[in-house]
């Protein structure tokens, strides 16, 4: 009799066992890029994101703008947002649904961004005096509010899920005012913004040979680490969007000079569209388009431009799953993904 009991025990349980694999639902998951396995099941192993994925419709092989700004200042033109209009940009952004996130996060694909949202990268070229500006009054140091960080700053305040970050890209002049670059440097780091390289003189490295680069390069990072030492300054903006020549660009990632080594993880060009997703096969850490952030003299290929032809679907926009563990596609974008990425769970629906 017992034994029968047991029979009976294991048949039922094999029963059951095929009823719950024969109840599979429409999509797609490709863990880690080999082992199939189900969204849910997935989910539950590996995030507490939920979402549904026909509703929120996300595709992380989207495009993603990297706004490229140079001032802040009271008249508007080709480089210069005045004050009001950089708030303009940082609310438009904001109701549009984008959110910012770190460049470096943006290259290496650890983004967080609310499921149904869109990153966007924020970076300011060569650290003039109005991207942060700074006075002493009676006695302390408080941030012009018409500066880029003083505009930042009061952004974060009243929409603390934007999360506010930008990177600030420096040459020789630190923000202009000498006695307080140590201040200003370390606010920064300790308020969730980046510094990167923009070379120490503003050299157009499309002109230089391999050891300028290098130069170019490692005295920047030299000038910076008297500040902030060991703070790892590993990304570049190129000055003037120049290239160097083909067999001399590996420098422009990679090099050493006068015993400063760099390896940069990002190399930024002087901006004209939306750049690919991090997961896009074709994605270029080196070579990464930027945006003009700008209404003047833009050639349409201006933010404004851009944003609208996200809105009218012109151009696919990265909308984010939540998940920076997964990346979650449309089956019909399958064909761009990289598939030499080995520490995602792919979901397709």
């Amino acid at each position: 009799m017992k034994n029968k009991s047991i029979i009976i025990f294991i048949l039922l349980t094999l029963l059951l066992s095929g009823c719950s694999k024969s109840n599979v639902s429409n999509n797609e998951v490709d863990s880690k890029m080999s082992d199939s396995t189900q969204p849910n099941e997935m989910k539950k192993e590996s995030s507490n994101v939920k979402i549904d994925y026909n509703e929120i419709k996300p595709n992380e092989l989207g495009k993603i703008m990297v706004l490229m700004y140079h001032n802040i200042g009271q008249d508007e033109s080709t480089w210069v947002r005045t004050p009001d209009n950089f708030r303009k940009d940082l609310n438009t952004l904001y109701e549009k649904k984008y959110r910012t996130i770190r460049l470096n996060d943006y290259v290496s694909g650890n983004i967080n961004t609310k499921a149904g949202f869109t990153p966007v990268v924020i970076t300011f070229d060569d650290g003039n005096e109005n991207n942060f500006r700074v006075f002493e009054e009676d006695g302390n140091i408080k941030i012009d509010p018409n500066c880029a960080v003083g505009i930042l700053e009061e952004f974060k305040k009243s929409h603390p899920d934007f999360d506010t970050t930008a990177t600030f890209f420096l040459n020789s002049n630190i923000f202009n005012q000498p006695e307080y670059v140590d201040y200003k440097l370390n606010f920064l780091l300790e308020n969730g913004y980046d510094i990167g390289n923009h070379t120490l003189y503003h050299t157009d490295l499309s002109k230089s040979n391999k050891e300028t680069i290098q130069k170019s390069i490692s005295q920047e990072i030299e000038v910076i680490n008297k500040y902030i030492k060991d703070y790892p300054v590993n990304t570049l903006a190129l000055p003037f969007g120049g290239k160097p020549q083909e067999e001399d660009y590996v420098y422009s990632i990679k090099g050493e000079y006068n015993s400063i080594s760099y390896n940069n993880t990002a190399v930024l060009l002087v901006g004209w569209d939306p750049y690919k997703s991090p997961y896009h096969k074709n994605f270029d850490f080196s070579k990464i388009h930027r945006v003009r952030a700008s209404e003047t003299n833009v050639d349409n290929v201006g933010l404004y431009d851009w944003l609208n032809d996200f809105d009218e679907n012109k151009q696919i926009r990265y909308i984010s799953d939540g998940d920076s563990s997964t990346i979650c596609i449309p089956k019909n974008y399958e064909d761009v993904l990289n598939k030499n990425i080995k520490d995602k769970i792919l979901i397709t629906y």
